[in-house]
């Protein structure tokens, strides 16, 4: 499961990695109606509970804080994300946490890539039939991006673990 958290709106993506082949599984936004900046808090909590309790996926990836221009948005994302890392370690999940810039080298190839771009190879990676909303795609970017991480390390590890035996 990936997220792209917001204080407004959090997207959230899952897919299967099964035979080296990315599966769509399910992806949608948490849109928060309330005011009230703590309100909005719970409802991230409360969504991404319930989207753990209905999906039980294996791992739970996250984007990291960037901090652009205004501190304040920096401290308001950073607080969404707390809220929807709360939710998955309550789950007894471990959490994967990956740069935008990181997320979108692994989904598009440019780190610099544009919202469209991410959308657009979304698409294509997962064979959609249009286009992911934005959040979204974002999520799903980064549940990509976690699962190219983490067939990486399984590549390494298991090439690391022959060259072991071989020296045997």
């Amino acid at each position: 499961m990936g997220i792209d958290p917001g204080s407004r709106i959090t997207g959230y993506g899952l897919i299967r990695f099964v035979s080296n082949r990315f599966q769509y599984v399910a992806s949608g936004c948490i849109r928060m109606t309330e005011s009230e900046f703590p309100q909005r808090l719970n409802t991230i909590f409360d969504g991404v509970s319930q989207l753990l309790s209905q999906f039980v996926p294996d791992e739970f990836a996250i984007e990291e804080v960037f901090v652009a221009k205004n501190a304040g948005s920096a401290l308001k994302l950073g607080q969404a994300r707390g809220a929807a890392i709360v939710a998955a370690t309550h789950q007894g999940l471990q959490v994967a946490e990956y740069s935008a810039r990181k997320v979108k080298q692994a989904v598009v190839g440019n780190g610099n890539a544009n919202k469209e771009q991410v959308q657009h190879m979304v698409q294509q990676i997962l064979s959609l039939d249009a286009c992911p909303q934005a959040d979204a795609a974002d999520a799903l970017a980064i549940a990509i991006c976690h699962a190219n991480t983490q067939q990486s390390l399984v590549r390494v590890a298991g090439a690391s673990h022959s060259r072991r035996g071989r020296l045997r």
